[in-house]
């Protein structure tokens, strides 16, 4: 799992700009010394909840390693449940991981249609075809195409619809975000409200969708996120072409946790869902 957990890391810092920025940006306040200090307090990935995938598929990953599956969470308005899976031991400085998965069927019959048209051909589980203990053949599954480059249009009229739907058709099982434990900086830092002044001092926008601090019914979970970064990506045109368009991609989650507070908050998850949303990479 260590092996899995660092390669998805490697890509993601190289698809994800503002990583390096953070990063960089703490060393230089000396917050860390290098990287392996940051406390990563979960990920998070995207799914399509169709046969032969989404939840019930990725899950597996990670319970072959002795992740348990927690809690349940449901998003009403954008059609998702979700599930976070706890590591087998606090002492393995393992991330949580969060799983959510678009209910397809929910959708409209021509979205549906779209969706189909690329993951029907997926005709059983692909997870139950590799050794779940062979770091580089599950590194290599998470990071390779499910199924064929999406066009622009079919990308496009998902937008419309489901911006979740469109992230997942283009992006696949790419880790949709990691998370800094702010907590654990150290003080006048180790606050949600203290690290977004910080954040912000680098010219890194954060997500405003409820708030720039999400806070949690019970108060000891507070969250916040980039806006995620816009990447160049390469679509199909529907004939033997490709185009560029300039999408969103992933982004970077804060969390601080009070008195041992454990799990999630499914009123914080929602607004931090929409880091990818155009409401808030449009925004100026």
């Amino acid at each position: 799992m260590d092996s899995i957990l660092s390669g998805l890391m490697t890509r993601y810092e190289s698809r994800v700009p503002q990583v390096h920025q953070i990063i960089n940006a703490m060393k230089q306040a000396s917050l860390i010394l290098d990287r392996n200090d940051i406390i990563n307090d979960h990920i998070a990935f995207r799914t399509m909840g169709v046969p032969n995938l989404g939840i019930q598929s990725l899950e597996k990953v990670f319970l072959a390693h002795g992740y348990q599956r927690r809690d349940a969470y449901r998003f009403d308005a954008k059609k998702l449940n979700a599930f976070w899976y706890s590591p087998p031991s606090p002492n393995l400085n393992w991330p949580r991981i969060f799983i959510s998965e678009l209910c397809v069927n929910e959708l409209s019959k021509s979205a549906q249609s779209i969706i189909k048209s690329y993951t029907s051909s997926i005709t059983t589980d692909p997870v139950d075809t590799l050794d779940l203990h062979h770091a580089p053949h599950v590194d290599q599954f998470l990071h390779s195409p499910l199924w064929r480059t999406p066009t622009w249009t079919d990308y496009a009229t998902l937008l419309e619809e489901s911006e979740y739907a469109a992230w997942v058709i283009y992006n696949r099982y790419y880790l949709n975000h990691f998370t800094i434990s702010i907590h654990h900086l150290p003080p006048g830092y180790n606050t949600i409200p203290t690290f977004n002044q910080f954040i912000e001092q680098q010219g890194i926008r954060l997500n405003r969708s409820g708030g720039k601090m999400k806070v949690s019914l019970d108060g000891k979970l507070r969250q916040s996120a980039t806006v995620a970064d816009m990447v160049n990506a390469s679509f199909s045109d529907g004939n033997q072409g490709y185009i560029t368009q300039l999408i969103s991609g992933s982004y970077v989650e804060f969390a601080e946790r009070l008195d041992g507070r454990d799990g999630f908050d499914s009123q914080n998850a929602d607004k931090i869902f929409e880091s990818t949303y155009r409401s808030e990479t449009d925004a100026s």
